[in-house]
C-alpha cells in the first residue's frame, strides 16, 4: 500500500510529513559538478544556500496531528506561514538533514526547535527516512517531529537545578566537604555482625579501627572556602596536604564521630582542630550528614566546617583574664581561692608555699609615678613566670604588692630549692635593673602533719608580715 493512501499515516499520534526532496537532489548534483566535496563547510561559508534548500523541499502531505501541533487549520495555511515555524534556529539544524542526504544517507535524526503559528516553542525531535524507491532522486521522504517540549523543558530545569546546586556548594561561604563514607558503613556492619554492642570500648581495645577507618573515607569534593580556609592555592595542593591539615587531633575527633554513627546519629556536630597548611591553627565547627538518597549505603555524606577560630581565641582569651592579672601574667586572686579550695580537697601532701610582698611599692609611686611601680610588678612577674615554669607550681597576684607561690607535692627540700631559684633569679634582675633594685619579703611553710591548708598558709603569711615590719623599721631609722 502507497504510504499516501495508508490509513495509518492520518490516524498516527506523531505528526508526520510526506515531503519531496527531488529539487533538492538536483541541487546537490550541480554542486558535486561543481567540485564540491565537503558540504558542511560549504554550506558553513554561505548560511544562504540552507535556506535556499529548504524552499526547494515541497510538502506534499501532513497528517491531522502534525496540524494540532503547529495549530494550523489546514495544509495551506500550514504550508504559507512555514517562515513562523521555522525561524532562525533553522540554519542550525537543517544542515544535519542536507548533509546525511549528501552522503547517501537514507536515514537522519536530529534534535530541534520549530514554533506554532501562535508563536510557541516547540522542541522536536525530528527523524526522517528516505522511502524504498525512491533513493535516487529522493522525491518522498517521510518526516516526524515528536513534541518533547516538557521532557527538553525537565531536561533544563534539571540543569538549572544542577547549576544552582553547584553555584550553592562552590560559592557557599562556609567549608563543605563531599565524601564517600560506603566503606566505612560497611566496616560497622561487618562489627555488628561479629555481636559487638559496646563499640566504645572495642574502640577502647583496638584503636587501630580508627585509623583503618580514617584510610577507607574518600574525599569527593571541596568548595572554594575550604581552600580559603586552609590556605591551598588549589585542591590539588590541599589533597596533597591533607596530612597537614587532619593531624594527631583528627584521630580523636573521627573517633567521637565513628562512635556518633554506630548509634545511628546520621547528622551530627562538634567541634574540632585542623590546621592550615602553613601550620596555623583552625578551630571549626563540624556538622556531618548522609544525604537523604545514601542513608542506605553513606555513598555520599556531607561535612561542612564553620571556622570558629576567633571566637575560640576570645573565649581562651576571656578565660585567661578571669585567671591571670594583665599586669603581671600571673594568675589572679579568684584563681588562687580556687587553687586553695582544690588542694584542700585533695589528698595530695605536703603542700608548701612562699608570701612574698614587695618592698617600698607606695614610696615608689608616690616619688616616680605608677609606671615605675608598674614596671617593677611586672619584673616580678617574669621572676615568678621563671620561677613556676616546667613545674606544677602556681604564682598568683593577690593584692598590689602581694604574690603567692603554691608548691602542691613539696616537701621542705623542695620547698628550700624554690627558694634557693627565687633568690638566684632575683639576684639576676637587680643586676640588670641596677638603678631599681627590687626588694621583697617573704615568708614560707610547708603543711605539717594533719594541718589544714589555711592554717600553713597563715604561718607562711605571718613570717612575710614579721619580715616587712623589719624592713620598714630597718629603712624608718635609716631615713
Amino acid at each position: 500500500m502507497d504510504m499516501l493512501d495508508s490509513p495509518f499515516f492520518e490516524i498516527s499520534p506523531i505528526a508526520m510529513w510526506l515531503e519531496d526532496y527531488s529539487e533538492v537532489k538536483k541541487q546537490f548534483d550541480l554542486w558535486r559538478n561543481q567540485g564540491v566535496q565537503d558540504l558542511f563547510a560549504f554550506l558553513q561559508q554561505d548560511q544562504s544556500r540552507i535556506l535556499d534548500c529548504a524552499r526547494k523541499i515541497k510538502i506534499l502531505r501532513v497528517n491531522a496531528k502534525t496540524l494540532e501541533l503547529y495549530q494550523a487549520k489546514d495544509l495551506d495555511q500550514l504550508c504559507q506561514n512555514l517562515e513562523l515555524v521555522f525561524k532562525a534556529d533553522m540554519t542550525k539544524t537543517h544542515i544535519h538533514e542536507l548533509v546525511a542526504l549528501w552522503n547517501g544517507e537514507t536515514h537522519f535524526s536530529h534534535s530541534a526547535v520549530n514554533y506554532t503559528l501562535t508563536g510557541k516553542r516547540l522542541d522536536i525531535q525530528l527523524k526522517g527516512i528516505v522511502l524504498p524507491q525512491h533513493e535516487q532522486d529522493l522525491s518522498l521522504v517521510l518526516i516526524t517531529t515528536e513534541d518533547i517540549t516538557a521532557y527538553t523543558e525537565a531536561c533544563r530545569l534539571e540543569e538549572q537545578s544542577r547549576h544552582l546546586a553547584e553555584a550553592r556548594f562552590d560559592y557557599s561561604p562556609t567549608s563543605l566537604w563531599v565524601e564517600d563514607f560506603s566503606q566505612i558503613k560497611i566496616k560497622l556492619d561487618q562489627l555488628r555482625a561479629l555481636g559487638i554492642e559496646d563499640f566504645a570500648t572495642f574502640l577502647d581495645v583496638h584503636p587501630d579501627f580508627v585509623q583503618e577507618c580514617i584510610k577507607e573515607m574518600v574525599i569527593i569534593d571541596v568548595n572554594q572556602a575550604t581552600l580559603d580556609l586552609f590556605g591551598a592555592s588549589s585542591k590539588e595542593v590541599l589533597f596533597k596536604n591533607l596530612h597537614k591539615v587532619f593531624a594527631a587531633e583528627m584521630v580523636q575527633t573521627f573517633r567521637e564521630q565513628l562512635i556518633e554513627l554506630w548509634k545511628g546519629n546520621l547528622h551530627h556536630q562538634r567541634e574540632a582542630v585542623n590546621y592550615a597548611i602553613d601550620g596555623s591553627i583552625r578551630h571549626v565547627l563540624l556538622q556531618f550528614t548522609v544525604f537523604p538518597d545514601y542513608l542506605q549505603d553513606w555513598g555520599i555524606v556531607q561535612v561542612a566546617l564553620t571556622d570558629i577560630t576567633a571566637r575560640k581565641k576570645a573565649e581562651n582569651y576571656l578565660e585567661y583574664l578571669g585567671k591571670h592579672d594583665v599586669l603581671t601574667k600571673l594568675y589572679n586572686r579568684a584563681f588562687y581561692i580556687a587553687e586553695l579550695n582544690r588542694l584542700e580537697r585533695n589528698i595530695l601532701r605536703p603542700v608548701s608555699c612562699i608570701f612574698i610582698d614587695l618592698n617600698g611599692l607606695k614610696q615608689l609611686n608616690d616619688s616616680m609615678g605608677h609606671d615605675a611601680g608598674d614596671s617593677l610588678l611586672r619584673r616580678m612577674g617574669n621572676i615568678l613566670n621563671q620561677l613556676i615554669q616546667h613545674t606544677p607550681y602556681s604564682a598568683s597576684r593577690i593584692g598590689g604588692d602581694e604574690f603567692v607561690v603554691l608548691l602542691p607535692g613539696a616537701d621542705e627540700a623542695a620547698l628550700q630549692n624554690c627558694l634557693q631559684s627565687l633568690h638566684e633569679l632575683l639576684l639576676v634582675d637587680n643586676q640588670f635593673y641596677a638603678n631599681q633594685p627590687i626588694s621583697l619579703s617573704i615568708g614560707h611553710a610547708t603543711n605539717l602533719e594533719q594541718e589544714r591548708i589555711e592554717d600553713m598558709l597563715k604561718r607562711a603569711d605571718l613570717e612575710m608580715y614579721h619580715q616587712k615590719k623589719n624592713y620598714y623599721q630597718n629603712h624608718d631609722r635609716r631615713s
